[in-house]
This record gives structure tokens, C-alpha cells and sequence, in this order.
């Protein structure tokens, strides 16, 4: 009888090998090549309810799709502004950080505008339903299904006819009609297929739990966050009770909304004002403080940034940087070594966005050189002073965008004086309780803040 044959797949990129590997040759991880069976081509021949056919560009209809409400602002605005009917949405996040809570809440809203079924494939009915009593929960439209299994799941699917799906979690999911293991690359890429061909044909508004590696990235084939059309992460400090939905991939909106909830007994509660939130415990008369005015999306948001310099005791200093990429503050640093003549080679400096926030953006750079030479030179920064805009290799501070929402949401938080980039000051229309500076360099933007 002849043999078999196998591949080998490797679980983190999808490689595949006919031979065994100890490192993938794709992504460059160790032990990660596992034994499966080959997909036979039936598997793949999956097809669209109703084959398409080619349109003109211009009988193309152009429409808004219709969006649903979850009844969260916060899940409604990282969605681009609601659920699309048909739309396959990824929420992915560390274990505990609030992904089941967070659908659960939601799906309880959803099932008022139709019947929701919640598929939890990691825990029975009854744990579910212990959560959602905490949570305060009670709805005649939400069902609960315990199954691991596809072809059950869709059966049910077809005998419910629900308005809204949820997949808890897309790595417990198998098909029978492969014989890998349930989380395997070829069972997450064919459940995930199979859904996706489900949500499109149906209308039916789908959202996939998915697991994160130790590395923070959705576990699974890199083509399973191809073939969906949303991908939000749910981050947050396990010191901190805040968490921040962030969409890195939405068709149907913007990839730079975020969404602010705070982790509560209750559940998780909507932050509308994070700025004020963030702000709630700064320091009034402590070196190393400074606001800045960063900008999420549409929404901005006023961050303090926390800086600490003081004399090492080793040979080489450290450099730590927690909220903000440390080969930017390796960069800002040496900008002021060069640029502002301050001397920081022998000293340890540690810099922290305060409420576990990351921020990405370059217009928090003359915040973050204020806030190291406050600490450095034991020099306070006037509490109600707001900083924003990007500092050149030179020293230069370059404009950043849409200065107006920035010094807005900072007046409107009680903030006095502005310290922006030269450049944006052209056709600002500000409010009059707010005074703005100009600076066009680093060095005169620390004469300013230190007058």
C-alpha cells in the first residue's frame, strides 16, 4: 500500500515544505513546521452564492452601505462608524484583555435590531452566561451555541437565520473535510474561507475572535487578516484599567480611529473623554511633565509624557522608552546633544507615556525633547502649557496636521498657551482663551517653554 503523502505547514507564515525544517525559511521562526495532509483540490473549489459578471465602471452603484449601530460609540467610530451587513471582522488581543467581553456587550445591543448568535467555541453555554448575568445582561434575541465543528455551526446558522454571528474563537474551529489538527493553517484558512463565503452571500455581519502570539500578531496564516475585511486589536497594560480598540485594517473606514473603554466589575465602560481621563493625576509641579496634543484618527487626544534623566552608574547608560518607539527617542536625543548643546551621553533616561497609551505619531517629538530637558535641566514646565509638532534631524520643528483640533480639545481642557510648529500657525482660527507660540527650531521652543 502506497504511502501517504504530507506536508509540512508552518504555523506562524503558512509555508509549506515537503520535508521537515527546524526554521522556516519564510519567517524565520524556529519549530514551527507541523506534519499535515495536503488539501485536495475539491476543497478549495468553493464558489459565491451567484457568479458574477462584468459592470461598467459607471452602472457600478456608488451608495453608502447601510450601517448598523452597536449601540458602543467607542466600537462604533474604530468601525468607521457602525456594522456593515456582510462584513468579516477580526478582533484580536492578549488572552484576558476583554475580546469575549467586549463582543458580548455588543452582540446584547446588536440582537435588538435583529436575532444574534454568539458560537463560543473555548467555554460551555453556562460560562457565558455567568458572564453575561455580570454584566448585567438580559435579552430574549441572543443565542448561545457550543460547537467546534463547521458543518454544525453552519447548520445551525441555516436553521436560526440570525441577523448577526459571532466566532469565539476561529483557532477552536475545524472542518471535517481536512484532517489537520483545529488551529492548523489549513483548518484556519478553510473556516475562515468558508465564513467569509457565508457572510458575503448572506448579508450576515460576522466577527472572528482570533488568538495573538507571544509577539503581539493574530495568530495563524498571515492570509487569514487578507481575506477578512476589518482587523481591530485590543490592547492595553495589564496595570492599567484602560483598553484601546485599534482598527490596522478596515475596508469600510479609517485605520487611524481608536476606541477607549475602561475594564469596570460591570464590564467594560465607554470612555467619550480619554483626554481628561489620561490627564486626571498629572503632576502640577513636577520636572520631566509635559502635555501634548496627539491625534488619533479624527479624535485627539492630550497625553502627558513622563521623563526621568539622572546621572548612570554604568559604563553604558540606559535608554527606555515605554508607550513611545525607542529608536525615536534615541533619535531626539541626539538632537539635543547636537542641536541644543545639552549633555546627556553619560545620563540614564527613561521616558513614559502615563495611562498606558502608544503613541505613533512624529508630532509628539517637541513634547518628548520638553519633557527630557525639563527632567534633565530640574526645570517645571508651566502645567498649563500644551505642546505638539515635529523636530527635524536638524533641529528644525516641521509642521504637523490639522493644528486647529489639536488646540481646540486643548482649550477646551483649561490649557492657556500652545506651543506649536511656525508653520501651523498660518489660517488657525483658535480660541481666544488659548495663546499660541510659533517656534521654527528646537532650541527657541525650550527658550520658550523655560522663560
Amino acid at each position: 500500500m502506497a504511502r501517504q503523502k504530507t506536508i509540512y505547514s508552518c504555523q506562524n507564515c503558512g509555508f509549506q515544505s515537503p520535508k521537515w525544517l527546524g526554521r522556516c525559511p519564510d519567517c524565520q521562526q524556529w519549530n514551527t513546521l507541523v506534519e499535515e495532509q495536503p488539501t485536495t483540490t475539491s476543497s478549495h473549489s468553493r464558489a459565491l452564492p451567484q457568479p458574477g459578471k462584468p459592470q461598467k465602471l459607471a452602472e457600478v452603484s456608488s451608495s453608502e452601505e447601510d450601517r448598523l449601530s452597536c449601540g458602543m460609540a467607542e466600537l462604533d467610530r474604530t468601525l468607521g462608524g457602525g456594522v456593515v451587513p456582510g462584513s468579516l471582522i477580526l478582533v484580536g488581543g492578549d488572552p484576558g484583555i476583554g475580546k469575549s467581553t467586549l463582543l458580548l456587550q455588543a452582540f446584547a445591543r446588536l440582537a435588538q435590531n435583529g436575532t444574534a448568535l454568539y458560537v463560543t467555541a473555548e467555554e460551555s453555554t453556562r460560562q457565558v452566561k455567568l458572564r453575561a448575568d455580570r454584566l448585567g445582561i438580559k435579552t430574549d434575541h441572543l443565542y448561545l451555541l457550543a460547537e467546534t465543528s463547521l458543518e454544525q455551526i453552519k447548520q445551525r446558522i441555516k436553521e436560526l437565520q440570525p441577523a448577526f454571528l459571532v466566532i469565539d474563537s476561529i483557532q477552536t474551529i475545524f472542518t471535517s473535510s481536512l484532517d489537520s489538527a483545529p488551529g492548523s493553517v489549513s483548518q484556519v484558512r478553510e473556516c475562515t474561507g468558508q465564513l467569509m463565503i457565508q457572510a458575503k452571500g448572506d448579508g450576515l455581519p460576522t466577527f472572528l475572535v482570533g488568538h495573538v502570539t507571544k509577539d503581539g500578531a493574530i495568530a495563524g496564516p498571515r492570509v487569514l487578516e487578507h481575506m477578512v475585511d476589518t482587523v481591530l486589536y485590543f490592547e492595553g497594560d495589564p496595570g492599567h484599567p484602560y483598553r484601546i480598540l485599534r482598527a490596522v485594517k478596515n475596508r469600510f473606514g479609517s485605520t487611524n480611529e481608536i476606541g477607549v473603554f475602561e475594564m469596570q466589575e460591570q464590564g467594560l465602560r465607554e470612555v467619550s473623554n480619554p483626554s481628561e481621563l489620561f490627564l486626571a493625576e498629572r503632576p502640577k509641579e513636577s520636572a520631566g511633565s509635559a502635555v501634548v496634543a496627539s491625534l488619533e484618527g479624527s479624535r485627539p487626544l492630550l497625553v502627558e509624557l513622563q521623563a526621568l534623566v539622572s546621572s548612570s552608574s554604568f559604563g553604558t547608560p540606559q535608554r527606555t522608552a515605554i508607550g513611545i518607539d525607542h529608536k525615536r527617542i534615541a533619535l531626539l536625543i541626539a538632537i539635543l546633544e547636537k542641536k541644543v548643546e545639552l549633555s546627556l551621553a553619560g545620563q540614564d533616561i527613561f521616558l513614559n507615556v502615563a495611562g498606558g497609551v502608544r503613541l505613533d505619531e512624529p508630532a509628539i517629538d517637541l513634547a518628548a525633547i520638553a519633557a527630557l530637558a525639563s527632567s534633565h535641566l530640574n526645570r517645571v514646565i508651566n502645567p498649563h502649557l500644551v505642546l505638539f509638532g515635529e523636530v527635524g534631524l536638524t533641529g528644525e520643528v516641521r509642521a504637523v496636521s490639522q493644528p486647529e483640533l489639536r488646540v481646540k480639545e486643548a482649550a477646551r481642557l483649561g490649557f492657556t498657551q500652545c506651543v506649536l510648529p511656525q508653520g501651523n500657525l498660518k489660517n488657525i482660527d483658535s480660541p481666544d482663551s488659548i495663546k499660541l507660540i510659533g517656534v521654527s527650531h528646537a532650541s527657541e521652543a525650550l527658550e520658550v517653554i523655560f522663560a
